[in-house]
């Protein structure tokens, strides 16, 4: 299939303007990037002609793809300041990476306006956490172990696969929930992304779509994931610098808004409004 460069130069722009958004909202807010990735290329592959029955599968694959190598930064940067907690990640990774490959599974038989409307609740539901959440909430203050731990492990892999982010979202309200401190929960959740996201990528790189956007290997977008990896890394040392400089409590609360927007928006075109 031949590509017109003017299309193609559309794409590598707009792919540009989202990586440094990603970016500079990553180190403003300490998020990972999946839950802004997955609805802008979900927009930027729409607007460009590429959407299909499998355009979700594509976001999705793309923007786990960018997780792999941001978790990896994340954990290495995490564990030199001793905010990761190995023995978490040990017992947890066996759950989450079959979660992430039974995600992989359903993700690939789903139709995308199903996809959308699975993001669309969940990303309401974290946005809502977000938004009126309370660092004294507490489940236990033993982390859950044996069949619990498997269970829910599985579906954090599950889950964050559906919606093509790294876990951070659902692992960081987990380990608080249960007493872990914030700056630990968030540095070990970091090594969550890469439990579900490599496996992930390696399952939807071999997964065949319709109309895939130009240069995929399966259905993860190479410059997708290319341009937004270099972007964020350009651009995330801003966001970290805006971040010292501003009160994070009014930041939590404009991020949860802006997720639920997002969210609302993909339930919206998921529901045909």
């Amino acid at each position: 299939m031949s590509h017109d460069p003017a299309l193609l130069a559309q794409l590598l722009a707009l792919l540009m303007v989202i990586g440094a958004f990603a970016g500079v909202l990553a180190g403003l807010l300490g998020v990972g990037g999946g839950i802004l990735l997955v609805p802008a290329f979900f927009y930027a592959f729409t607007a460009l002609g590429y959407a299909g029955p499998q355009l979700m599968q594509i976001c999705l694959a793309t923007s786990l793809a960018t997780i792999v190598v941001t978790s990896m930064r994340s954990v290495q940067s995490h564990h030199r300041k001793g905010a990761v907690d190995w023995d978490i990640l040990r017992g947890w990774a066996l759950a989450i990476g079959v979660g992430a490959v039974i995600g992989v599974l359903v993700a690939s038989m789903l139709r995308s306006i199903i996809l959308q409307g699975i993001f669309g609740v969940l990303g309401v539901l974290v946005g809502l956490y977000l938004a009126f959440g309370r660092a004294e909430w507490r489940l236990g203050s033993v982390m859950p172990k044996g069949p619990v731990r498997a269970v829910v492990g599985w579906f954090i892999g599950f889950l964050s696969v559906l919606m093509g982010i790294g876990g951070g979202s659902f692992a960081v309200p987990l380990l608080t929930l249960y007493g872990v401190p914030i700056h630990r929960a968030v540095g070990s959740a970091s090594g969550f992304g890469l439990l579900i996201a490599l496996p992930a990528v390696v399952g939807f790189a071999f997964l065949s779509v319709e109309n895939p956007p130009p240069l995929s290997l399966g259905a993860v977008n190479l410059p997708g994931f290319g341009i937004v990896i270099v972007m964020t890394f350009l651009t995330a040392p801003l966001g970290a610098r805006l971040a010292h400089s501003m009160n994070p409590k009014p930041l939590k609360r404009f991020f949860a808004l802006f997720i639920m927007v997002m969210a609302l928006n993909m339930l919206r075109k998921a529901l045909g409004f």
